[in-house]
């Protein structure tokens, strides 16, 4: 995701200041390479790093490594077997950050270098190592062509990483007879990984268990990451391409989208269905940032064709890697349900190749 600084909204109740903004004489196709050199801060290294160590002990302790920050040294082999799971995640969410950052200097934005937020891996909860990473752009594109190309090239970019990640993943995965006596944190189904894992597996993924590879599990997380940073509010990716699509009318999606989050919460707790808390949260998080997006000087211009159909497709995109019930809890001994696809942490130790399994269900 991207942050920009200021924060003015096209709203018609906001100050009318566009007029004092200076505009390019070509403001519609304005394009100017960013001329001020690359330097990676102190704090931009000092994240990266310990988002990595952070991911990495996640990969250790779903492996069920066994290591300890009082056993440095002895701990320092087993953390090596969750490399297989943060490496990936990570050039996942770095290649996200750049695809912003690259654009964003090439058309004259000044953005910083990604951020990497690190999350200790104590709970079932933030069980993965990291809240993700974000770039700050400290000016404002001139117009809703360069802000669609800036909020789209981070979903696309990281979908470079995350998509063959998945599919290597699953070639590495092993299949297993369908068992939920573990219990344990299941995760559900895109129409994008369940159609991978039908086309790499050649089997139905609802009906075996599946011993996911770290690796195949990042690429699911890359899903995830770009369903969340495409909802359609505010200064998420997704608020930017809706802003560049729908202009003004950007407002009122970003309201649609945070009553759909309260549903997705709602309806099958009401019906006692499984169901994710986090859309709340989400919900919340979009308001917070605001349901407007800031104003570009030239607001008006619409998307070329070739960007409408980018548009279009980035939101298929969003379709694609959407989950319902991205996250979900089976007590342990608990009957086989039809609603739980992948198991991503047991209750007891797992073997360092095991990170999931594939439930039997019907959830997209």
């Amino acid at each position: 995701m991207n942050e920009p600084v200021n924060q003015l909204d096209d709203d018609k109740s906001a100050p009318t200041v566009l007029s004092e903004i200076p505009r390019h004489p070509d403001a519609r196709e304005f394009y100017a390479p960013a001329e001020t050199p690359v330097r990676i801060s102190r704090l931009n290294a000092v994240l990266f790093l310990l988002t990595l160590l952070t991911t990495t002990m996640a990969g250790a302790l779903m492996a069920g490594a066994d290591f300890s920050l009082l056993r440095p040294i002895a701990s320092f082999g087993a953390l090596a077997s969750g490399l297989s799971f943060s490496i990936p995640l990570m050039l996942i969410l770095l290649a996200h950050e750049l695809g912003h950052y690259v654009i964003a200097r090439r058309h004259g934005v000044d953005a910083s270098l990604p951020y990497f937020i690190p999350a200790p891996p104590i709970s079932q909860i933030f069980f993965i190592g990291t809240f993700g990473a974000f770039i700050r752009m400290r000016s404002i594109p001139n117009s809703r062509r360069v802000m669609f190309d800036i909020g789209a090239a981070g979903p696309w970019a990281g979908m470079l990483i995350a998509l063959p990640a998945a599919i290597i993943g699953l070639q590495h995965s092993t299949i297993g007879p369908l068992d939920t006596s573990a219990g344990g944190l299941d995760l559900g189904n895109s129409l994008l990984f369940l159609g991978l894992s039908r086309l790499v597996l050649g089997v139905d993924p609802n009906s075996v268990n599946l011993t996911l590879h770290p690796i195949a599990l990042a690429g699911w997380l890359g899903f995830f990451v770009t369903t969340l940073n495409l909802l359609p509010s505010g200064q998420l990716d997704g608020g930017h391409v809706t802003y560049a699509l729908f202009g003004r009318r950007h407002r009122l999606i970003a309201r649609y989208a945070v009553v759909a989050c309260v549903a997705m919460f709602a309806i099958p707790f009401v019906l006692g269905k499984d169901y994710w808390a986090g859309w709340l949260l989400w919900a919340l998080i979009l308001i917070i940032l605001g349901l407007g997006h800031p104003t570009t000087a030239d607001a008006e211009t619409p998307l070329d064709l070739r960007r409408q159909v980018a548009a279009w497709l980035t939101v298929v995109l969003f379709a694609v890697t959407f989950t319902p019930v991205p996250f979900s809890y089976t007590p342990p001994g608990a009957p086989q349900e039809k609603d739980k696809i992948y198991q991503v942490m047991q209750h007891v130790p797992a073997p360092p190749a095991a990170i999931g399994s594939l439930r039997h269900g019907r959830e997209i």
